[in-house]
């Protein structure tokens, strides 16, 4: 198992050498792996979302898949479809980009919610039904789908049904003056973004890797005040008046299993309160439904979860 937290760990190191900074970002996406969970990743035009993850997609040896959304997209564009061969005259189904292990869907809000919809058995079921018939989909299967949270013109919100099946909302804000130094650097010393393999990145992990890592994090002791505590969080979320509709109990899952696999990649066997906090803000904050009146006043969702977290008591 040691040799399988240390492949996760240097995923950091390998992202690392074409993304400067945004340790957390890459943080939340290698948990997302170890739950089999999907992430939604949202930052300004030039932060590097899609550079992160494709990144990320060539430290793993993994198959991946890229999908720019755009508002003529259909969905037998992203799952697949029956087609007809004139050769053999039969019909025959041709899988979609969404047959792979690593799916970046790439500015996901530019694609009608039928399209969108499209994604939400893949996510879910980890299968698609075309024609009647379902077909399953690779082991490990995960979406990376990043959007633009400040260009709404020509966008379709994501509802909140298929919010809640991401695992995190990981926020990619820009960077520091010192990376930005270290971004601009690179590119002076001759970095070409469109070509990672010169960069250096290589496969470090795959998904034996991620299997042995699963196992692993199934293992992770979990007490009965941390459970608590979750739930308790949880709860909260759901009697504040500037919230239409709180934290699910999906929502409740997906921390606890988060906090569990962070709690074995920082090199525990047991699961504390503090990791049940460092991960409530990008496990919970795409499931609250703050109400548009208390928006006009500037709550917002991680507003909401910071005063939920500096309210409900910590278990010692």
């Amino acid at each position: 198992m040691q040799d399988a937290r240390a492949a996760l760990i240097a995923l950091r190191t390998e992202v690392g050498k074409a993304v400067v900074g945004n340790d957390a970002a890459v943080t939340g996406l290698i948990l997302a792996l170890l739950c089999r969970g999907h992430v939604l990743l949202e930052g300004v035009p030039g932060v590097a979302k899609t550079l992160l993850v494709r990144a990320l997609a060539a430290s793993l040896d993994l198959k991946t898949t890229r999908v720019q959304f755009t508002p003529d997209l259909m969905p037998g564009d992203v799952t697949g479809s029956i087609v007809y061969d004139a050769h053999s005259g039969e019909f025959s189904f041709r899988e979609g980009p969404v047959f792979t292990n690593l799916l970046l869907a790439d500015e996901i809000n530019r694609t009608p919610p039928k399209t969108q919809s499209s994604l939400l058995e893949a996510m879910e079921e980890r299968q698609v039904s075309i024609d009647g018939a379902s077909r399953p989909l690779p082991d490990p299967f995960v979406v990376v789908a990043t959007q633009n949270p400040v260009e709404y013109e020509g966008t379709y919100p994501l509802p909140e049904a298929q919010l809640d099946r991401f695992l995190l909302k990981l926020t990619m804000p820009a960077p520091s003056r010192e990376d930005e130094i270290g971004i601009l650097w690179r590119h002076a010393q001759g970095f070409d973004p469109r070509d990672l393999a010169a960069a250096g990145v290589r496969p470090v992990a795959g998904a034996a890797d991620l299997a042995a890592a699963r196992e692993a994090v199934a293992k992770v002791t979990v007490g009965p005040e941390v459970i608590g505590y979750v739930v308790d969080l949880c709860r909260a979320t759901r009697e504040l008046p500037a919230v239409r509709i709180g934290v699910s109990p999906r929502g409740a899952t997906a921390l606890l299993a988060v906090t569990r696999a962070w709690a074995w990649l920082s090199g525990r066997e047991y699961a504390t309160p503090d990791d049940v906090k460092a991960l409530a803000r990008p496990a919970l904050r795409h499931r609250l439904d703050v109400r548009p009146e208390a928006e006009l006043e500037g709550v917002t969702s991680d507003g909401v979860l910071d005063r939920v977290l500096a309210s409900v008591p910590v278990p010692r």
